[in-house]
């Protein structure tokens, strides 16, 4: 088998029976260097494209509940916003606390820890009896999305074939808008006849499924079995690799000294990542700022824009599908363009897409064609700062800088939808506010800009 294997000429890459002490570890793709696809992983990025699904459908489900739980509860909507921001809570808490721990536990037990986290804590929801229980559970639901959403983009950086890396990584973030709008579909028949416990256990139930293929065919990460080689390292190393097609590893180099300046939180700031580390938060937050506007409030902005309610419905599912397309083709467009300038450009049709809706009069046509514009090139956008943070460390680091960013990222959802809705509350031009969230997205072109400038001079050792 490993003799069928084409490998490129290039520093660094291994070849058959070969000796990886010198093999620099930047990520699994660059270690492994054979260029194309294989089946098996085709199936890593389907896995972590289905725990994204598993998490879209988590989120979402507690939001086509929210009316009939509120009510069989007797939850006010203030009393509501505390579930919802829990989620949000307990998501940023995954990121920044237990994502890390896959630097140094492996990528594959995060995931699938987080997925049961998850799975556990969504089928209790369906028992909970009060605001208290509720909320405690919602927090244990957001904390397996948020260590699972960077457990699965650091798999799938380290697995890709190292031409389609950013395709990889942004296109699993498609399981998400899938999720809403098939989750959508689901739900809408049952939401009169179904109770809400059900509902929620069912969902509950679908995330438990996504274990056994996790356990059965999801492997750790090549690249950090070579790193910290725990016991049996290279014995995995070479089962994965027949698994991939690729030739064997002979020796692993010797383990490298542990060094806990360059090691967790304090790995980001050090070896000239601080200020791209900064960049980098400073974009995410803002674009989750504008992202989380636009998810929570899209039906509602449609009515105002002039939709009746059917109608707004529809926008919001041609905004989901619309997402899935960003997520599908900033990486191909990527591949042409760098990541940098796609994120860029799609950043900026979204803010002028943004500045457009609700700034003219429009048919209901052009409403739903906005919207679906928006989701491409909002959605898309802003899932390119995930193969952004996976390029930017290195494998020591790459799950914790994952996690501290989607984490940080957090603060910008929790102000997007809040801002909104003062805004709409206190009776504010809809134009004016799809201006104000496109400054945000503006921010993020900069921020981006900056980094890939950054990226540059490092390049040229400026």
């Amino acid at each position: 088998m490993s003799g069928s294997v084409s490998y490129e000429a290039r520093p660094g890459a291994p070849l058959p029976h070969h000796d990886v002490r010198d093999a620099p570890l930047l990520n699994a793709s660059e270690q492994l260097a054979p260029a194309g696809w294989t089946v098996m992983r085709a199936i890593i990025i389907m896995l972590c494209f289905g725990v994204n699904m598993v998490d879209g459908v988590d989120v979402l489900m507690i939001s086509y509940v929210a009316p009939t739980l509120s009510k069989s509860l007797g939850l006010s909507a203030e009393q509501l916003g505390i579930v919802f921001s829990a989620g949000l809570a307990g998501m940023a808490l995954g990121g920044l606390l237990i994502a890390p721990l896959s630097d140094k536990t492996g990528r594959r037990p995060l995931i699938i820890f987080s997925v049961a986290l998850m799975s556990v804590c969504m089928i209790a929801s369906g028992y909970a009896t009060s605001l208290v229980e509720l909320a405690v559970l919602r927090l244990g639901v957001g904390a397996g999305i948020g260590a699972a959403l960077a457990g699965i983009a650091t798999l799938a950086a380290e697995y890709a074939p190292p031409k389609h890396h950013d395709f990889a990584v942004a296109m699993l973030q498609g399981g998400y808008p899938i999720a809403a709008t098939i989750t959508g579909f689901i739900v809408a028949p049952l939401i009169h006849t179904w109770s809400w416990n059900i509902l929620l256990i069912g969902a509950g139930l679908f995330s438990a499924s996504a274990l056994l293929p996790l356990i059965f065919f999801l492997p750790e990460s090549m690249a950090f079995l070579a790193q910290r080689q725990p016991r049996n390292a290279l014995q995995r190393i070479r089962a994965i690799e027949r698994r991939l097609q690729l030739p064997e590893t002979e020796t692993l180099p010797e383990p490298a000294p542990l060094d806990r300046t360059n090691a967790g939180v304090g790995g980001l700031f050090r070896e000239g990542r601080l200020v791209r580390t900064l960049l980098l938060w400073t974009s995410i937050v803002c674009g989750f700022m504008t992202l989380y506007f636009i998810i929570s409030w899209i039906p509602k902005l449609a009515v105002e824009a002039g939709l009746d309610i059917s109608d707004s419905i529809y926008a919001g599912a041609l905004y989901n599908i619309g997402a899935f397309f960003g997520c599908a083709t900033i990486g191909i467009v990527a591949m042409r363009l760098t990541l940098h300038r796609t994120i860029m450009l799609y950043l900026l049709i979204a803010a002028v897409a943004l500045s457009i809706f609700g700034s003219i009069t429009m048919s209901v046509m052009q409403v739903l064609a906005v919207a679906f514009v928006i989701g491409i090139f909002l959605q898309g956008g802003f899932n390119g700062h995930y193969p952004l943070a996976a390029g930017l460390y290195p494998v020591k680091v790459r799950a914790t800088g994952m996690g501290w960013a989607m984490g940080v990222g957090r603060v910008g959802a929790v102000i997007g939808p809040f801002l909104g809705g003062s805004l709409l509350q206190h009776h504010v031009r809809l134009s004016i506010i799809f201006q104000i969230y496109a400054i945000p997205l503006l921010i993020c072109i900069g921020c981006v800009y900056a980094m890939s400038v950054l990226q540059r001079s490092a390049g040229r050792g400026v």
